[in-house]
Parts: C-alpha cells; sequence; structure tokens
C-alpha cells in the first residue's frame, strides 16, 4: 500500500486540462497534497486550479516527461488522445501508447512510488445482448473498433509488461463513461448530453452505456494509487443505461422533452458516411462516425465489482452524473444555441 499521506514530494497529473483529469487534481487538492500537472503548450486551463504547479510537456517530447517527473512522489497519468475519428491515427498511437510508457518510465526513473495508468473500458468486451463484461472477460485486439480503442489496448498491453517485466509499480484503472462537471471540451458523451439537454437530440439508436459520476472516477483513481496491486487493473464504473433512458434524464434536466424516435443503426449509416467524407474536406470532427456506429451495435456494460471489493470504490447513482453535468452546462450558459 502507497498512502498519499506519507508522500510529501509533489504528485504529477498528466492531463489535468482534460475532464477527469481536471477532477483527480481537485480530489487530491481535496486531500491537501502538493500537485504539478503535465500540460501542453497552449492547452487550455480553465480546468486548473491556482495553486498547483504547472509542467509544460507533451507526451511525444520525452525530454519534457523526464523534466515535468523530477522530484515527484507519485504519478497518475491521465492524459491521452480521445476522439473517435482521426484524418491520421500514426500521432494518436504517438501519444497514448508510445507516450504513455514513456511517462511511466520516467516517473518510475524519478522515483515515484506509484503509478497509476487510466486506461478505458474501450480495451474490455462489450456485448450486443447487454451482458455485463468484468476485467477478466476475454477480448482480443481484433475486437477493437477504430483507432482510440486500439490504441488504448496496445498501450495497457504495454503497462502490463512494465508491471511485470521491469517491476514498475503501476496500477491500471478503467473508467467507464464518465459524467459531470468540467467537461469543457465537452467529451463525446459529453456533446450528447448536451445536445439531448438543449433539445438537439430528437432521436437515438438503441444502445447502452455504463454512466459514473466523474468525481467518484477520480476518487477510484485514489483509491487505485493507495490500495490497488501493481500490474492489476480495475473498473471504475457506476450504472448501466440505455441510451434512450440517458437522453431522457438530461431532456428532462434542462425542462426539454425526451427524445422518442428510435433509428435502426443501418439507417445512420449514410448521414455517418457524408459526415466523414464531410469531415475529411474541411478538416472538423464529423457529427457521426461509421465507428460510433459499429459501438452502437454494442452495450457497453461493465461491473465495478473488483474495484468495490478491493480498494473501496463506490459510485453514486448515474442519474445524480447526468444532473450534474446538465447544471454545470448550464451553469456555463451552454443550453443556449452558442457552442459550449
Amino acid at each position: 500500500m502507497s498512502p498519499l499521506g506519507a508522500i510529501s514530494s509533489p504528485i504529477l497529473v498528466s492531463g489535468a486540462s482534460g475532464f477527469v483529469g481536471a477532477a483527480v487534481v481537485r480530489r487530491l487538492r481535496a486531500r491537501g497534497r502538493l500537485v504539478r500537472v503535465l500540460v501542453r503548450p497552449g492547452a487550455r486551463r480553465d480546468n486548473i486550479p491556482q495553486g498547483v504547479e504547472v509542467a509544460e510537456g507533451d507526451l511525444t517530447d520525452p525530454a519534457s516527461l523526464k523534466r515535468a517527473c523530477q522530484g515527484i512522489g507519485g504519478l497518475f497519468h491521465v492524459a491521452a488522445d480521445y476522439r473517435l475519428w482521426v484524418p491520421d491515427p500514426a500521432p494518436m498511437f504517438a501519444a497514448n501508447v508510445a507516450g504513455s510508457l514513456a511517462i511511466l518510465r520516467a516517473a518510475a526513473e524519478a522515483g515515484a512510488v506509484r503509478l497509476v495508468h487510466t486506461s478505458s473500458v474501450a480495451v474490455l468486451k462489450a456485448f450486443a445482448d447487454g451482458r455485463v463484461a468484468d476485467e477478466e472477460t476475454p477480448v482480443t485486439a481484433a475486437e477493437m473498433i477504430g483507432p482510440y480503442k486500439l490504441s488504448k489496448f496496445r498501450a495497457e498491453e504495454g503497462v502490463r509488461e512494465l508491471a511485470e517485466g521491469e517491476g514498475l509499480p503501476v496500477v491500471i484503472v478503467n473508467p467507464s463513461t464518465p459524467v459531470g462537471p468540467g467537461d469543457i471540451r465537452p467529451t463525446p458523451t459529453g456533446r450528447v448530453i448536451l445536445d439531448a439537454a438543449r433539445g438537439r437530440m430528437p432521436a437515438f439508436v438503441d444502445t447502452g452505456l455504463n454512466v459514473a459520476h466523474v468525481d467518484d472516477v477520480a476518487e477510484g483513481h485514489l483509491l487505485a494509487f493507495e490500495k490497488g496491486q501493481v500490474g492489476r487493473r480495475y473498473i471504475l464504473g457506476g450504472d448501466d443505461l440505455p441510451l434512450k433512458d440517458i437522453l431522457a434524464r438530461a431532456a428532462a434536466a434542462a425542462g426539454r422533452p425526451a427524445p422518442r424516435v428510435r433509428l435502426p443503426v443501418g439507417a445512420v449509416v449514410p448521414v455517418a458516411v457524408a459526415a466523414e467524407a464531410w469531415a475529411r474536406l474541411t478538416g472538423k470532427a464529423p457529427l457521426a462516425t461509421l465507428d460510433e456506429l459499429r459501438m452502437a451495435r454494442k452495450r457497453m456494460y461493465f461491473s465495478s465489482a473488483r474495484a468495490e471489493a478491493e480498494l473501496g470504490y463506490v459510485h453514486r447513482p448515474a442519474t445524480v452524473a447526468i444532473d450534474d453535468a446538465v447544471a454545470w452546462f448550464a451553469a456555463r450558459g451552454a443550453l443556449k444555441t452558442g457552442k459550449p
């Protein structure tokens, strides 16, 4: 066990300008820990609180990672290139795979006593019939849909090799679908909730997600740091919900009617094809992608039983997470017609 209270040197958090990373920083600060954050030059810093040390760097720049890791006592590696469509997957693999291994090695070489690598349930098995998967459900690289999932799968393979082969004190966490305050970008899931709250989601496909409050996911990171077994992975999830129910809750939280039209996945394929073609011409992310539709054919339902039993992880109802997300978007004026 590596209790945070026994570490007097700074804890480094990568991805602190993002959704989950910022929530981890908030939890560390609430515990009274010294925090250093790794931020890319030019990245938004809305989510970074006053009083934390900022180290500029990039996962594809090993020298910057070594500088950021000097003198740290632990690492939460949360940063990732999280996009469901990219014109060129090579930079995504450079950041998510090579970059992840580089920062973990740099932290270990700097003397960090515990490392937490943020993976994703995206690397786990998902079933079309709604069966619930866990950390041991067999899955292969061939089942990964799209470059993001495959990059996270390859990264986790490499992280386990670092733990087993090189003895790095790294624990893996697999958040499900975090929802809640602080989603400044927003994430793909946050965008769906925001669109439903704005009344811009008139229809839906029949799929499902495991929804967790982002603050619970962040607390799960700290529990993994303190109690997790090296080389072991832990799902940090919440409640399994059909997409229909997620959208209905988001709409209701904003005082809007729930979407009522269910579309077959096949009916949306022409839209995704056109959206991707337009994205290649403009460089802007498409509103729908073929990979998203392939994922929608399965329900992303998962069990957090291992984290609950071994870490003491708990989660609040997913409906609270959705309500908090909508309230946060509303407070920022994002429910109006303008951009969030």
